[in-house]
């Protein structure tokens, strides 16, 4: 870190993510700040709100005095072009500097330093990005873990909670799996699971905190919470494949998030059912913080 001033072009990368936020500036090769906070209020279909809460980040992390030449974002929830074009737009008039606006998972790519290929993020939720020869961006998945988010934390244990339900409806006693849901979820028996996933006020939050729970299960001997662990590498395997579907070059696939790359099991299993659905597709585990990725889009715009 530098204490004084730099004396280049300062550029400042932000990677707002669905559980914490990382603000990295760099001039040259000098890491003038490296800021992590929790990410909350964070609301990128308000552009201005949003806004005033990065400028206000990069002013209160920056040394005093100093002002960015370029800032890039990488924003979680930033689902659409016109959406991130919007806060784009409002960050530029707080900042007065060059802007660069993309959903969270496009700074995958840049992070593991390659300039085309496709992002896939599982934590929490999922999603997939790639972009079109002409440069259009296509996403694929990222529908939230109520009705989507296959393969993430949030998502498995949605799907957990299905099998160990159908499970009780075959009149079987419950296993590993339903017994580890009931003891995290603190309920006595398998019916009460659903009251206590839909109390939840935030969903992808506190369904994902189970997701431990299955990869337990799994190493016990679950059947069901091995058969959900291969249903979420199938399914990650198809966000994939959907964008090969849509001509978006696959052939390098990074890969992020701390369910995936946190989980052996989910991780191979991941990675043989893409080599099945897409066999020339290599997947490439991301080893520099995707913040590595809004650095790089905030140098280009210099």
């Amino acid at each position: 870190m530098q204490d004084s001033p730099p004396s280049g072009p300062l550029v400042v990368g932000i990677d707002v993510g669905g559980t914490k936020t990382r603000l990295r500036a760099v001039t040259g090769v000098d890491v003038v700040a490296d800021h992590v906070r929790a990410t909350s209020g964070w609301r990128p279909h308000e552009p201005a709100a949003a806004a005033d809460r990065l400028a206000a980040l990069v002013r209160e992390v920056l040394p005093p005095g100093v002002l960015p030449s370029a800032v890039a974002v990488g924003a979680h929830a930033c689902e659409t072009p016109p959406q991130c074009a919007r806060l784009r737009v409002a960050l530029r008039e707080r900042l007065g500097v060059p802007v660069r606006v993309v959903g969270d998972a496009e700074l995958l790519v840049p992070a593991a330093g390659l300039d085309k290929g496709v992002g896939l993020v599982a934590g929490t939720g999922s999603v997939a990005v790639g972009t079109l020869p002409d440069g259009t961006v296509v996403q694929v998945g990222g529908w939230g873990a109520v009705l989507g988010d296959e393969g993430g934390g949030a998502g498995l244990v949605r799907e957990a909670a299905r099998a160990v339900w159908a499970a009780h409806d075959r009149g079987e006693e419950p296993d590993a799996l339903a017994l580890g849901l009931l003891d995290s979820f603190g309920v006595p028996e398998v019916p009460a699971l659903g009251a206590a996933l839909e109390s939840a006020t935030d969903v992808s939050a506190e369904w994902g905190r189970h997701a431990p729970v299955v990869f337990t299960a799994a190493a016990e001997g679950s059947a069901l919470a091995a058969a959900v662990i291969g249903d979420a590498a199938r399914a990650l395997a198809a966000l994939v494949a959907g964008l090969a579907a849509r001509g978006v070059p696959v052939d390098d696939v990074v890969v992020a998030g701390g369910t995936v790359l946190g989980r052996p099991a989910l991780y191979d299993a991941f990675s043989a059912a893409l080599a099945d659905a897409l066999p020339g597709a290599r997947p490439r585990p991301l080893t520099a913080p995707p913040v590595e990725g809004a650095v790089a889009l905030a140098r280009s715009l210099l």
